[in-house]
């Protein structure tokens, strides 16, 4: 546990960080999970705006610096994937 004041303003700012973080990248994973929920229903209108809601955490993460950019393009280029399956 630190002594000095400054590092221990230091521990409580990065694990508030930290809980933000984890709570930004649980948001994200859930809009990616509902996406694909409704992939499996087959519900064509409900998923697009699931996608859309996807691709959106999945650009905030990559701006915020949760995700590299690589692998969020990556990641949504798979659920535009998904998404075609139930065009034909």
């Amino acid at each position: 546990m630190p002594n000095i004041k400054s590092a221990i303003k230091r521990t409580q700012t990065s694990e508030k960080r930290r809980q933000h973080r984890i709570a930004q990248k649980s948001a994200m994973r859930t809009s990616i999970k509902r996406f694909l929920a409704a992939v499996d229903q087959q519900d064509k209108e409900q998923a697009s705006t699931l996608l859309r809601d996807a691709k959106k955490k999945l650009d905030k993460a990559t701006t915020k610096g949760l995700l590299h950019k690589n692998a969020a393009a990556r990641q949504k280029s798979r659920l535009e994937q998904r998404f075609n399956t139930l065009n034909g």
